[in-house]
């Protein structure tokens, strides 16, 4: 996805709609910072100003995501490339934040180990030691409460069964039986339980 042919674009329709970029933002209800990054292919719109410029525009998603306006034996083919393009992105994305859930992970549980080493080995009262404990065991929860947030949200997990991918709840992934981010788990579409291992 080529973010400087889609900011021109943008510059194009607005110029052609008579907007500056105050206008505009105004219209939009964001900065004038805003339009200026999505022009120059800093960043996208978001999702619901996406819907709004396509509208003020009279464009299509595809003819915006495409950067150029397009002729109706050309929909199918960019559509479909969008659609490539926007499935490697989140591919991209879901594989960072797993490598951040692993990192985090790691530091987590050997922070609390070597919590645990000190607090077994100090010199100090039992109170500190009954106090660090209880605040490690606390930030070591919350922490790998967090990681399993990410890996939840972050790519699918795929049905042993029927070959089923979807998003669990929360709730499912956190009390399920796992080896890895390999989860045992009752698949949503065709009931039966397995051993559903994740997909970035």
């Amino acid at each position: 996805m080529d973010l400087g042919k889609i900011g021109k674009y943008i510059a194009k329709k607005r110029q052609e709609n008579n907007y500056t970029q105050e206008s505009l933002a105004e219209k939009l209800g964001v900065s004038n910072r805003s339009v200026s990054k999505w022009e120059r292919g800093v960043c996208l719109p978001d999702a619901n100003n996406i819907g709004k410029l396509c509208k003020l525009f009279n464009i299509s998603y595809n003819e915006l995501f495409s950067g150029e306006d397009l002729k109706k034996a050309d929909y199918e083919k960019k559509a479909e490339e969008i659609l490539k393009e926007f499935s490697r992105i989140e591919t991209a994305h879901n594989k960072k934040l797993l490598l951040y859930e692993y990192i985090l992970g790691f530091i987590t549980t050997v922070f609390f180990l070597a919590l645990i080493l000190a607090v077994s080995y100090a010199e100090m009262p039992t109170i500190a030691k009954i106090a660090l404990s209880i605040l490690g065991f606390i930030l070591f929860i919350t922490s790998i409460s967090f990681c399993i947030k990410i890996e939840t949200e972050a790519g699918k997990y795929k049905c042993e069964h029927c070959g089923y991918l979807y998003i669990p709840k929360y709730s499912s992934v956190y009390f399920a039986p796992h080896l890895g981010r390999t989860r045992y788990m009752v698949c949503p579409k065709c009931h039966k339980k397995s051993w559903q291992k994740k997909v970035a």
